[in-house]
């Protein structure tokens, strides 16, 4: 299993932007996708964005144009860049990573409040 730490998360007001972080235990280009889902309180987890090992990207339609998922290969870090926030977006983020259908390893979860 691959440990994936997390850093990041905590509370911010509606419209302000906060920065999630994800390092792997093993070298970033043994992995094919990182990302991370989310899960709000009574709903299920979610796919928010992903990024393949060559830079390709997905988002989940809720925050196209807010999110920006990349990665810094010198750092073996994934970054989740969050702008525009919103009361929606409230949850727990957990950072995930895939080799095809193989699920290599979650992270711990970071809660991300979103609340004036």
């Amino acid at each position: 299993q691959v440990q994936l730490v997390e850093s990041g998360g905590g509370l911010v007001q509606p419209g302000e932007s906060m920065r999630l972080s994800c390092t792997p235990s093993i070298n970033i280009f043994d992995i094919n996708n990182m990302g991370w889902y989310r899960q709000a309180p009574g709903k299920q987890r979610e796919l928010v964005a992903q990024i393949y090992k060559f830079d390709t990207t997905n988002y989940a339609n809720a925050v196209k144009g807010r999110f920006i998922i990349s990665r810094d290969n010198d750092k073996n870090t994934v970054y989740l860049q969050m702008n525009s926030l919103k009361p929606e977006d409230t949850g727990v983020y957990y950072c995930f990573a895939h080799n095809g259908d193989l699920t290599l390893g979650w992270g711990q979860g970071t809660q991300v409040t979103v609340s004036s």
